[in-house]
């Protein structure tokens, strides 16, 4: 253990909840308007299809009361709310502050953005602020991206979707702990993946696909490293879900077998970040975590940015 995590706080999980709009656009949906197919997609992505609309704030309360409930907690039980969006439904103020009000929450709270890495910057940020003294933190990422996606552009049209992710983050002895985290950026590459006030997203696939693999790999070898552990001890892999192929040869490079990764990206695609959340949801309740188990987060986003987490996991309660 490294001696920036001496004398931290155990941690747990204590509650999760998703939010997804209905409407479900396919692969089959997009190759009526784009020149594309639903075997070119999957080929390149995996993604079959994806849920778009909601707002932001609106789908950031719903999983954010699915996750209070989940851990049996009221409102006022919440010391701050840390929201991960990178699309806000206002320029000012945070869209935390909605969230917050609608929740009813009576804490301080906060946006962050660092894209796709959002939700794992927030849940480090988050056991930070459990070690300074809150007992219990509201940690969501909730995403709109198809609002600022150009439906014209196939590169960019297939690859991404709506939804939001929230958990409860306690401060707990039950053996639940932070093991080892890393947080990167690269503002030099932010030219490759961007999104100008008012504009669309734009990406240089390819050059983005080669960064972001090597961003997961480099970002997920720190956290293992200042875990003090080997890749071989890591029990499920929770990746950023923008692509198979990224995680696939990520995870290749981490020595990590593909089959502890979980993958919702091609149900969901790429939400941002609500997609670790969104996929961390999953797992819990398809039982796919167990006691003592030692998972990584992972993931990159526009910035460039990447980040990571090796979090053991406590005691399951039935």
């Amino acid at each position: 253990m490294t001696d920036r995590l001496k004398g931290m706080a155990g941690i747990r999980i204590s509650g999760w909840g998703v939010a997804l709009p209905e409407k479900v656009v396919t692969n089959e949906d997009l190759s009526k308007t784009l020149d594309t197919s639903n075997e070119w997609i999957l080929e390149r992505s995996g993604i079959a299809e994806r849920r778009i609309g909601g707002t932001t704030s609106g789908l950031a309360v719903e999983a954010g009361k699915l996750a209070l409930e989940s851990a049996g907690l009221e409102p006022h039980d919440i010391d701050l709310l840390i929201l991960a969006t990178t699309t806000p439904d206002d320029q000012v103020p945070a869209t935390s502050s909605k969230v917050q009000h609608e929740l009813a929450l009576t804490c301080g709270a906060m946006d962050v953005n660092a894209a796709c890495s959002g939700f794992v910057y927030s849940l480090v940020a988050g056991s930070g602020f459990l070690h300074a003294g809150c007992n219990r933190i509201l940690v969501i990422g909730s995403e709109t991206l198809s609002r600022f996606t150009d439906w014209q552009d196939r590169s960019t049209a297939i690859l991404f979707g709506d939804g939001a992710g929230a958990v409860v983050l306690e401060s707990s002895s039950d053996g639940g702990e932070l093991l080892g985290w890393d947080l990167s950026s690269s503002g030099e590459l932010r030219d490759l993946l961007y999104c100008s006030i008012g504009g669309k997203i734009h990406m240089a696939g390819s050059e983005v696909f080669r960064k972001a693999v090597i961003a997961m790999a480099n970002s997920g070898k720190a956290s293992i490293a200042n875990a003090g552990i080997a890749p071989e001890e890591i029990s499920l892999v929770i990746p950023h879900q923008a692509n198979i192929r990224i995680i696939e040869t990520s995870l290749k490079r981490l020595g990590i077998p593909l089959e502890k990764a979980v993958w919702v990206g091609d149900k969901y695609a790429n939400t941002s970040a609500a997609s670790i959340p969104i996929a961390l949801a999953h797992a819990l309740d398809n039982g796919q975590v167990k006691e003592n188990d030692v998972i990584l987060l992972v993931g990159f986003g526009a910035g460039m940015t990447s980040a990571s987490a090796v979090i053991k996991w406590g005691e399951i309660n039935d």
